[in-house]
């Protein structure tokens, strides 16, 4: 399965939000993270995503008469590469986007249903901009993003964060003024 399909999947991919940040989890702690997925969907997935080398295992005990496994994050192996964003056709794209949508629902819904969520607090934002730029304002804004965000992807859970989930959409709505 290539990477795309792989990782562009609502439950794959909320496995891998949960192990970023060098965190170790069992497929029970993932799955309590995900009370609106079967166990078995968690476990058939956390398969899939160990046997595609995304996940590997951290350590391993025995519960029970039974091996428990903590699975961690191969960040460098979760990852979509630009060859295969460009192979992508329209109508891939649209699947793509609407699983992408799909995904932060779920988590939105997920953490809504949190006894202890607070927008407010919790600073949660959805805002929508338009903004008119031109190819070189484009790169600009893109870089000084990364910039700011791909320093933060290397954090790792301690005491004080938060895990927050930034997802940033970017498409033009309207074609270049001529």
């Amino acid at each position: 399965m290539d990477s795309l399909k792989l990782l562009v999947h609502p439950v794959r991919l909320r496995i891998v939000h949960a192990l970023s940040g060098g965190r170790a989890l069992t497929t029970a702690e993932l799955s309590s993270r995900m009370h609106d997925v079967s166990k078995a969907t968690v476990y058939r997935h956390v398969g899939r995503l160990a046997d595609a080398g995304v996940l590997e295992v951290a350590a391993e005990q025995r519960v029970h008469g039974a091996v428990e496994r903590h699975y961690r994050l191969r960040r460098e192996r979760a990852v979509i590469g630009d060859e295969a964003v460009a192979s992508v056709s329209k109508e891939e794209h649209r699947r793509v986007f609407a699983a992408a949508m799909a995904i932060l629902i779920a988590e939105f819904g997920a953490y809504l249903d949190r006894e202890s969520s607070d927008p407010v607090a919790d600073s949660v934002g959805y805002r929508q901009h338009a903004l008119w730029l031109d190819g070189e304002e484009l790169a600009a804004l893109i870089a000084e993003l990364r910039a700011a965000i791909v320093p933060r992807l290397g954090n790792e859970p301690v005491p004080g964060r938060a895990q927050y989930l930034l997802s940033p959409i970017l498409f033009p709505i309207e074609e270049e003024i001529r």
